[in-house]
């Protein structure tokens, strides 16, 4: 089996169309059932974030399924594959561990190293799982790639700064509206909105507050959770129909809602900033909650996930990033070996088979020739036949495990087969996969994990699921 990563992301799309590809979260159950009903896709889950909208899937073609994957995401945009190409990307087995591994650590994110990815993923896990479009090799995949997003933010200071997405773009407008102390954004004294009560809008509350917000609002299309939010934060809940009114006092308004339209559009926004009033609005929403054209308005500094996305580029690589890339070339290593390993075992548990039925044709045969033998008689000697078997049998069985978890193993199992004629789904499935694969750099292929033969994959963390 063979593990196939398509998507889009900041790095290789304009907003405009990350957010006509985002994938709200009512719709992922769909669309991975969609997945799962192409000919080539096994199992499946679905990231869709503000930077990036990917598909990750088992696979049993890699051509086809990446048309398969490649056409669904084409049709969101109402286009086809050709015009996607040049914005979409791809990693095949051991780079879609290493890209999987990076995105949960932080490393692919438009603030290198923040936390929020984790959670995301971990949604993206639980979907898929509730949808049963997620079988042991993404389950597997999925718990390793959280545990590694811990172990990375654990282990280095990459998030030493304590930036997401939100802080960063707040410290950016703080910069561009004049509102940056010694230390940082500073916004005392200002008077803030946040539309939207979401985990983007929660987090924008929490950073106002503590950069010095000294009236703080929030509103959002269910008044309720909007006042659980305000509750807990000592800030004001209001209807969402009342925004107007806040918008025409509001210093800074951060829009983080789910709407696949503009909550904030030029004409709106033109009649709460006259005269001589100045307004900072950041649009963390994909897709956009701010129209384009407010930007354009006097008076209005507009900071968006695209001109965040501008300024963050130019960061540069330090220690921390170094020795997060580290622990992920480390645990891509160890999950592969591991990966390789399972490959052997189906070939073992019909070697084990083979054997058992040769013995127990054996013992038949006996009972035939021998019919005066006493039932204890006959089990001493199937007792003896078989200790005889597994001894034989298990120092080749131990030693081609631990050969198959290295680089070219899977020779080792392929050899066992051949010598004893076995029949095994692995075999079938490398077999099938071979043509479909000859082009593709990565020679590693990924199959399902059997934890009955090849025991347990390296270090799973159950919380980072649950």
């Amino acid at each position: 089996m063979s593990l196939l990563v398509v998507g889009v992301s900041y790095r290789t799309a304009p907003v405009e169309l990350l957010e006509r590809l985002s994938v709200p979260a009512k719709e992922i159950p769909g669309l991975l059932t969609t997945l799962l009903g192409t000919p080539y896709v096994r199992e499946a889950m679905v990231l869709s974030t503000c930077n990036r909208v990917e598909v990750y899937a088992e696979v049993s073609a890699f051509h086809g399924a990446l048309t398969d994957i490649g056409s669904l995401l084409a049709a969101r945009v109402g286009g086809d594959l050709n015009t996607l190409a040049e914005h979409l990307y791809m990693h095949y087995d051991t780079d879609a561990v290493r890209h999987a591994f990076s995105v949960a650590a932080g490393l692919d994110s438009m603030v290198i190293g923040e936390a929020q990815i984790l959670g995301q993923l971990r949604e993206a896990y639980t979907v898929a799982r509730d949808t049963d479009s997620c079988g042991r090799t993404l389950h597997e995949l999925a718990q390793q790639a959280l545990r590694v997003g811990k172990r990375v933010h654990t282990e280095t200071d990459i998030d030493r700064a304590g930036q997401s997405v939100v802080s960063a773009a707040l410290e950016l407008g703080a910069e561009r509206f004049g509102l940056a102390g010694a230390d940082g954004m500073d916004f005392t004294g200002t008077s803030a909105l946040v539309v939207g009560a979401g985990g983007m809008g929660a987090l924008a509350v929490v950073t106002l507050r503590r950069a010095g917000v000294a009236d703080l609002t929030v509103t959002n299309r269910s008044f309720e959770r909007a006042r659980r939010l305000a509750a807990s934060h000592g800030a004001t809940a209001v209807p969402f129909d009342q925004m107007d009114e806040v918008l025409a006092t509001a210093d800074v308004v951060v829009c983080a809602t789910a709407s696949p339209g503009h909550v904030l559009t030029a004409e709106r926004v033109a009649r709460a900033v006259t005269g001589d009033r100045r307004m900072l609005i950041v649009d963390l929403a994909v897709p956009r909650d701010v129209a384009p054209d407010v930007a354009e308005l006097a008076g209005v500094t507009l900071v968006d996930l695209e001109r965040l996305g501008a300024a963050l580029r130019a960061a540069t690589t330090d220690e921390d990033v170094r020795a997060a890339e580290a622990i992920v070339t480390e645990e891509v290593t160890a999950f592969q070996a591991w990966l390789r390993g399972t490959e052997v075992a189906p070939t073992v548990a019909a070697l084990r088979a083979r054997a058992d039925d040769v013995v127990s044709t054996e013992l038949r045969r006996l009972a035939q020739r021998r019919p005066e033998l006493t039932d204890e008689q006959r089990a001493e000697v199937a007792r003896t036949v078989h200790r005889v078997v597994q001894r034989l049998l298990h120092q080749p069985t131990v030693r081609v495990r631990q050969l198959a978890s290295e680089p070219g193993g899977a020779r080792y199992a392929a050899a066992l087969r051949e010598l004893f004629g076995l029949d095994t789904v692995t075999a079938s499935a490398s077999e099938a996969l071979s043509v479909s694969a000859e082009n593709v750099e990565t020679v590693d292929v990924l199959h399902q994990p059997d934890r009955s033969e090849s025991g347990s994959p390296p270090r799973t963390d159950e919380e980072a699921v649950s």
